[in-house]
């Protein structure tokens, strides 16, 4: 891979990886924290939101951003040719 590849290649890379940590510092914080009381005015199933997303919902969020990253890091690879 030429200079100019590489440097694309990890340009997109950067960005992939922060666009997953800031839909990680969106829900971790603002979620589970700052928004947590505005959150828990709604009930489902008996539960408030807020609470339910701060023990549960942000799981199932953070596994879905490393299904999202191993997929956009195979696609980059693959378009760079540099995947296994």
């Amino acid at each position: 891979m030429d200079k100019t590849h590489h440097d694309d290649y990890w340009k997109k890379n950067i960005s992939i990886i922060l666009r997953v940590l800031v839909v990680w510092a969106v829900v971790s914080y603002g979620a589970g924290i700052l928004f947590v009381d505005i959150l828990d005015n709604i009930v489902i199933l008996g539960f408030p939101v807020g609470f339910w997303f701060a023990n549960q919902g942000a799981i199932y969020v953070f596994i879905g951003l490393i299904v999202y990253y191993i997929r956009a890091m195979n696609k980059l690879d693959a378009e760079y040719n540099v995947d296994e």
